[in-house]
């Protein structure tokens, strides 16, 4: 009987292994390998205290129908050397997905065009529509934080099925960037003060409200932060490098929703808006009072910021990352009944050189939680909880949680997808040997499992596959 099950179950693990190899993932097969490009955006001229805040459509873009995997982005200068935060502070980039109609032709980026000439191809979070629907997007955080999705999953664009008669795909880059060289308060500019900018209405021409400190509405493009008096600086040319990796599209990747939280959200939807305040669901960024002495001695100093949101729809968590600016010290996504779901914490820098700016946010830490460990169900009551340090006031700060979900977890067959991945580059006796380091190790395990079975026999106790 030993010798029947051990032979059992060694059969079944050479049939695992055989089975396997018609049946690996995207990313491993052979006509399917991970393409990368890296892109330019227009050029922005910025002078010491301007400000760029501007939409460019029709960026370049891998086209087809594929599955992005990575999306990263820098500012550098004209020789594409990497541009320091107190230099010129990367307050956020976002990259939008539209369909527009193949009979209009776009000029310079930014040609105006009737409402009807485009339609909006958000993500599938839950703000005012127009708000938060980007596809990939950071801030200060950009260099330092992992954006790649892991196997078998990816970001689907360019399906045919999805891309209305008579339109094509197309993307916005939107990039929102401060000089700070020679600020009279570096911190304050890229906090958007209305003081600092001398701002008192918005870019539309209306007022702002009296409470109004600091934020988007004061810091809007060709606006200018204050410096400091006789400072000299020449306006140079910079631009945002974009590097994406995709695969082709195929039936074996798993395709992920994006879904973007903001700690800001009261739940209100006003049908047809697209403006973001008070009145308007997700208002994108609130203020930080500095703490008082009885303050800091009763609640530490911190100010904590939640919100209750409802997931609209179920999955599994396959990715999750905080937005946060200076001042931030972590935020957590709660799932019912307290469960975390995922923490991010900002990692600052601590030199001069890019990517490692003193005092500024350089990185937020990302969850890639194990294949079907996180699910979240629909119609779900999640809590975001957005943590700031109360040291000193903040204005404009923001508290977003970014996650990947997925309807589905990958199936069995794709789990000795990394050991087929290795073989495939093998050759002649090279892979000959990894074939039998493989059948040796499913040798090792079928004689563990039946070692094991066969000691809980002799315990009395009655194992689940007798």
């Amino acid at each position: 009987m030993a010798r029947c099950s051990r032979g059992s179950l060694l059969l079944l693990a050479i049939l695992i292994l055989a089975s396997n190899v018609p049946h690996t993932r995207a990313s491993v097969k052979r006509g399917n390998k991970i393409k990368s490009a890296t892109f330019l955006s227009p050029k922005f001229v910025l002078g010491p205290g301007s400000v760029e805040n501007r939409f460019y459509h029709n960026i370049e873009f891998p086209k087809g129908h594929i599955g992005i995997k990575n999306f990263n982005a820098e500012v550098i200068d004209d020789a594409g050397n990497p541009v320091p935060l107190h230099e010129t502070y990367l307050h956020h980039w976002l990259v939008v997905r539209y369909y527009q109609r193949l009979d209009v032709v776009e000029n310079n980026h930014e040609q105006k065009f009737k409402e009807a000439d485009r339609i909006s191809a958000g993500n599938s979070g839950i703000c005012q529509r127009g708000i938060l629907n980007q596809y990939f997007g950071l801030g200060s955080e950009t260099r330092k934080t992992a954006t790649h999705i892991p196997d078998p999953y990816a970001i689907e664009i360019g399906n045919p099925a999805e891309i209305p008669a008579g339109y094509e795909e197309r993307w916005l880059l939107n990039v929102h960037a401060i000089d700070t060289r020679g600020a009279e308060d570096r911190l304050g500019c890229t906090e958007c003060r209305c003081d600092l900018y001398n701002i008192t209405v918005s870019e539309s021409g209306h007022p702002l409200r009296p409470d109004y400190k600091g934020g988007l509405f004061c810091c809007y493009d060709h606006t200018q932060c204050k410096v400091k008096q006789g400072f000299q600086g020449t306006r140079r040319s910079l631009y945002l490098r974009y590097t994406m990796e995709w695969v082709e599209w195929d039936r074996d990747i798993i395709p992920v929703k994006i879904f973007i939280f903001d700690v800001t959200d009261t739940g209100k939807r006003l049908n047809g808006s697209t403006g973001f305040g008070p009145e308007n669901g997700c208002q994108i960024e609130y203020e930080i009072e500095s703490c008082s002495s009885t303050d800091a001695s009763v609640h530490g100093c911190i100010d904590v910021k939640r919100t209750s949101l409802t997931m609209p729809s179920a999955g599994y968590v396959i990715y999750g990352v905080a937005h946060q600016h200076t001042g931030g010290i972590g935020s957590t996504l709660y799932g019912k009944d307290g469960r975390v779901i995922c923490s991010s914490l900002p990692n600052y820098g601590e030199g001069k050189e890019a990517g490692n700016e003193a005092g500024y946010i350089v990185g937020m830490s990302t969850c890639y939680p194990e294949p079907g460990s996180i699910q979240i169900a629909a119609g779900e009551k999640l809590v975001l909880e957005s943590n700031y340090s109360r040291d000193q006031k903040h204005t404009g700060v923001m508290g977003l949680f970014y996650i990947l979900v997925a309807d589905q977890t990958p199936n069995p067959t794709s789990l000795l997808q990394a050991p087929i991945h290795m073989l495939e580059n093998m050759k002649g006796s090279t892979y000959a040997l990894a074939i039998i380091a493989l059948f040796g190790l499913a040798i090792a395990v079928a004689v563990t499992v039946h070692s094991r079975l066969k000691k809980g026999r002799e315990e009395g106790y009655r194992p689940i596959l007798a």
